[in-house]
C-alpha cells in the first residue's frame, strides 16, 4: 500500500533499481517520512533513523572543515550498500542495495527521487 507520494516516488526509485531492497524519505531528525520497503515499517524506520545520525555526524565533520554541506553519503558493508542523499531542509532519502548491485544505476535512481521529493515538498 503507498502512504503517500513520498512512499510513490521511493517505489519508483526501489523498483527501478536492481537488487534494492527499500528505500525511504526522512526530517532532519530522523523522523522517517515515508518509506517503501517489503520489510517491517518500523524496523525500517529504525534502519533510516541510525543512518540520518551517520549523515548528521558526516555534516558536522564538513561543517567544521567550511567544506559545505554533504549532498550524498555511500556506506558499504558486508551484503548491503547503503546510498543517503539530501534533499533540502536537513531532509533525506535513503536507498539499500544488495551487494553486488549497479551503484551507478543506484545514485542516478537516488538523485532522481530527490529531485522529485523536493518538488514534492514545493
Amino acid at each position: 500500500m503507498i502512504r503517500s507520494p513520498f512512499a510513490a516516488i521511493m517505489r519508483e526509485a526501489v523498483e527501478g533499481t536492481p537488487g534494492a531492497i527499500g528505500g525511504a524519505f526522512a526530517a532532519a531528525d530522523g523522523e522517517t517520512v515515508d518509506l517503501f520497503a517489503a520489510a517491517d515499517r518500523d524496523e525500517w524506520a529504525i534502519f533510516t533513523a541510525h543512518y540520518g545520525i551517520v549523515l548528521n555526524f558526516v555534516r558536522n565533520a564538513l561543517n567544521v572543515f567550511h567544506y559545505g554541506d554533504a549532498e550524498f553519503m555511500l556506506l558499504c558493508h558486508t551484503g548491503v550498500d547503503v546510498l543517503v542523499r539530501a534533499v533540502g531542509d536537513g531532509y533525506y532519502a535513503l536507498m539499500a542495495v544488495r551487494t553486488p548491485s549497479p551503484l551507478g544505476v543506484a545514485m542516478a535512481r537516488l538523485d532522481r527521487a530527490a529531485r522529485k521529493l523536493r518538488e514534492e515538498m514545493a
